[in-house]
């Protein structure tokens, strides 16, 4: 039997770049290779298609650093990726030293293992949908109403499901030469005009992986509140100020991998902080989550009754109907000590490492990471 062909896209212009390398290195090395045929194609931070430079299979964190996609300008043996829209599943070539093209072959599906903007956010779906190419995970609008952290609380609220109080600011106007100072005095008056009890977070509204989010604690203080804009507004300019909720952070992994069919979730897990035993004031940042081994680890299932479990399970799958997602989600949630669960925020493309939470939730619930990818393609190829 004819192995199955699937492009497989990393990297991207995200800041999540480099952890859009280490997800698609775990795909990659368990992708069942008896069923299918990867063809691992980089996107550069630039936004260069390429082939043939570093394997992300050989990527590595074992010295600190951060892998990334090299373009054409860096490694002489990677060579450009050209796409031919008209050409759909054969529109996939590569750009010779000469300037010729060779095509790369039937392309059966494409799994973009993308994290963040272009790429997460509907734009590379779009890109496929138009070329008819049957691609994993949410579509269009889901990727889209995902990635802005603002309009999907918009689409859970009307959905009846709830979200963590907050206000959304567009900074675009904002006095860049004083670092927001002019601007915080009226950003504090809305915020106080919304009644957002401290201790608030203030997040890029499209953005992933806890980039450009910090964590405020001093009532009143517009001098802080003006830095944290500030420094979100570098990956953002809609930036969004949240009201901290005080409950445990359970994550919920929804999978839908064929289309039409019912949603499920897998046990629940936590993100356990471990410092916050030790009294540090520590919250789930970029270093907890990728580059500090001893910052935390993950519990699945999370330490809860049964029954909160299960109602975790059930706003994660209404949380993943409302947006219209497919292929799968990671819905992280928040379990207050009364057992209300409330959402914070859906990714449709969820860290994808052997040791991020989706995998192990469906691991825990009895479902391999090598069976996880081989439904997701098998799902969009029926």
């Amino acid at each position: 039997m004819r192995k199955q062909r699937v492009v497989v896209l990393y990297g991207g212009r995200a800041d999540e770049h480099s952890i859009s390398c280490i997800s698609t290195a775990g795909v990659l090395k368990a992708m069942d290779t008896e069923r299918f045929e990867p063809i691992p194609i980089g996107i550069t931070k630039a936004g260069e298609w390429v082939m043939g430079g570093t394997d992300p299979r050989d990527f590595d964190m074992s010295d600190g650093s951060m892998p990334m996609v090299e373009g054409t300008d860096v490694n002489e043996n990677v060579k450009p990726v050209v796409l031919d829209m008209s050409r759909g599943n054969n529109g996939f070539y590569v750009r010779e030293k000469n300037g010729s093209l060779t095509s790369l072959g039937y392309v059966d599906a494409v799994f973009p293992v993308l994290h963040g903007p272009y790429g997460e956010d509907g734009t590379v779906q779009g890109l496929l949908e138009m070329m008819g190419v049957p691609y994993v995970g949410c579509g269009v609008f889901a990727s889209a109403a995902c990635m802005d952290k603002s309009f999907t609380k918009i689409i859970l609220s009307e959905a009846g499901i709830p979200v963590a109080p907050g206000v959304t600011f567009d900074t675009r106007d904002f006095d860049k030469s004083d670092e927001f100072k002019d601007d915080a005095p009226e950003a504090m008056k809305r915020i106080k005009d919304a009644k957002l009890r401290y201790p608030l977070f203030v997040k890029p509204s499209r953005a992933g992986s806890s980039f450009g989010v910090t964590k405020l604690e001093h009532k009143g203080d517009a001098d802080e509140l003006a830095s944290a804009l500030f420094e979100a507004s570098h990956h953002d300019w809609k930036v969004l100020v949240e009201q901290g909720i005080d409950g445990r952070e359970i994550e919920c992994a929804v999978f839908d991998p064929v289309a039409g069919g019912e949603p499920k979730s897998a046990l629940p897990g936590e993100v356990v902080l471990d410092r916050l035993a030790a009294g540090d004031d520590q919250f789930y940042d970029f270093d907890s989550k990728y580059t500090d081994s001893e910052a935390s680890h993950v519990e699945v299932p999370a330490s809860l009754p049964d029954e909160t479990l299960k109602r975790a399970q059930e706003v994660a799958v209404r949380a993943f109907k409302a947006v219209d997602g497919a292929g799968l989600s990671r819905v992280d949630t928040f379990v207050g000590k009364d057992g209300e669960v409330m959402v914070n925020e859906i990714n449709t493309m969820p860290g994808f490492t052997p040791i991020s939470m989706f995998p192990k939730a469906w691991q825990a619930t009895g479902v391999s990471y090598t069976e996880l990818i081989t439904r997701l393609i098998e799902g969009v190829l029926r």
